[in-house]
């Protein structure tokens, strides 16, 4: 998962590119970086760390011009830990191309291998974003004959990107001395909108991943990017959008945004994420009445801080408790993008901490986003129990996640998932609860549609397996197994997934 944004500005953007990544920090922690434009140059700084780790004052002074993008980045599995795989990319040909990208194409490897055979690009890293950028640019001079770009050119590039990538894609690329770009994938699997804010100069418009980047910022959000469409602003401010996808493809964002990684002041797809949570709280309130005995439970307590949200209005709708019983040590990192397991393990420890009087005596019912390896949760109850906690249930506002997800969410694979293999009531012996509640698919994805019933189908391959892009089968599920393995033996940060 990655955190994107452009900017076509009538100033010098470096500061606003970098207060926008901060505010997208939660998408990635990896690397982040930087790319302006500037009299038909590029200038670029990006490293490994946080926003504000990577840019001292001697970068920012260099990142000159009034229009550019960033990046923050997590890896994903097998990917490697050298700073050239970290965003954005760049190619001098043609016109000359910065890039940054969120999702993961699943058919990478098969376009690399066609770029070097057939269209004679070389690339030099194993990053799937590198792959997607040198499609694009083929398709870029394919369509421009090598002269003169316009944005009708544009336009077929993209509808050509589309028919050769496959998997999750959210773009934002910004070509020399013409302008910024950016297009989603047709089922729009990953985020992208676009805001506009005026100023005595004219209209300055920004891209980005969540719309809490540009209203931070003193944008407004004017929208979503369209799946499969393209939007050019070109240097002189004009704007024109293109649908480029195919018609007949359901829009099917992905539900895993909803629960866990966008930020709850952001507005994604028309679904405010603060209601989102507030509406899948109002639904595992009643499984958890339907299979708890409420008697049994004397305070709901969020494990902070998506789950807060949730927790709140499940402990509202069935007349219960709520108390904060952990406090959150904000300067640890997520533990979603923790390296090992056991760095995965101190992490918990040192992120979380019990306080104790809310927890002494009392049957405690613990809401949590989601469960994925269980790591987290096992050693949650644990200091629950630690605390004083008489009974610990647990409840997860999220289904349970039986699969990878190969859009861009860096999971374990299969067999590292708690659920793979267990009914609720084993999982529940594993993390040491009392009793444990899923929140039920079905009723997830209505929770969403409730607040955009134009939203009829959503991207839950991790709950149910089923991966909409058609391309994923067992075979592709044990080479990114491999993948996943080999990476781990020989050293390279990978990054699994795990609830926080």
């Amino acid at each position: 998962m990655c955190g994107i944004v452009g900017v076509m500005g009538k100033s010098p953007v470096n500061q606003l590119i970098y207060d926008s990544l901060l505010l997208l920090q939660h998408r990635g922690q990896d690397a982040a970086g930087i790319a302006t434009a500037h009299d038909q140059f590029f200038s670029m700084h990006k490293a490994h760390g946080l926003v504000r780790d990577v840019f001292r004052t001697r970068n920012m002074r260099a990142l000159a011009g009034n229009s550019g993008l960033g990046q923050v980045r997590y890896p994903t599995a097998g990917s490697s830990a050298s700073v050239d795989e970290a965003q954005p990319f760049y190619v001098n040909a043609p016109f000359g191309i910065t890039f940054v990208h969120n999702g993961n194409l699943t058919n990478w490897r098969e376009l690399r291998e066609s770029l070097f055979k057939h269209d004679r690009r070389h690339i030099n890293t194993n990053s799937d974003s590198e792959v997607l950028l040198n499609v694009f640019a083929h398709e870029l001079q394919q369509a421009s004959n090598g002269g003169t770009l316009d944005a009708d050119a544009v336009f077929q590039a993209v509808r050509a990107v589309h028919h050769r990538a496959k998997g999750a894609y959210s773009v934002i690329a910004d070509i020399s001395s013409f302008g910024l770009i950016g297009f989603r994938d047709p089922y729009g699997i990953r985020p992208l909108c676009l805001g506009r804010r005026e100023t005595e100069a004219g209209a300055e418009w920004m891209l980005a991943s969540e719309s809490v980047a540009l209203t931070g910022t003193g944008f407004s959000l004017v929208r979503d990017v369209a799946p499969g469409e393209a939007i050019v602003i070109t240097e002189a401010g004009e704007v024109c959008q293109s649908l480029c996808a195919e018609p007949g493809l359901v829009q099917t964002p992905c539900t895993f945004e909803y629960v866990y990684f966008a930020r709850p002041d952001s507005v994604m797809n028309g679904i405010s994420i603060y209601d989102a949570r507030l509406h899948m709280g109002e639904y595992l309130a009643d499984r958890v009445a339907r299979s708890l005995r409420l008697g049994d439970v004397d305070v709901v307590m969020p494990i902070p801080d998506s789950s807060r949200p949730s927790a709140m209005q499940l402990a509202s709708h069935l007349g219960l408790n709520y108390r904060e019983g952990f406090i959150k040590n904000r300067y640890v990192g997520r533990t979603f993008i923790m390296p090992g397991q056991a760095v995965r393990r101190k992490s918990v420890q040192q992120k979380l901490s019990a306080i104790e009087r809310e927890f002494r005596g009392k049957n405690v019912l613990l809401v949590d986003d989601s469960i994925v390896r269980g790591t987290t949760s096992r050693e949650i109850v644990e200091m629950a129990r630690a605390a004083g906690a008489h009974k610990v249930f647990f409840a997860s506002a999220a289904p349970a996640v039986r699969y990878p997800n190969v859009y861009g969410i860096d999971m374990p694979t299969q067999s590292e998932l708690i659920a793979t293999g267990r009914d609720t009531e084993q999982i529940a012996q594993e993390i040491g609860a009392d009793g444990l509640v899923y929140q039920d698919l079905a009723d997830l994805e209505q929770s969403l549609r409730d607040l955009n019933p134009a939203l009829q189908a959503f991207e839950s391959s991790c709950f149910n397996g089923q991966y909409v892009t058609g391309d994923i089968d067992a075979a592709y599920l044990d080479r990114l197994s491999k993948t996943r393995g080999l990476a781990t033996r020989s050293g390279v940060m990978v990054a699994p997934a795990e609830e926080a």
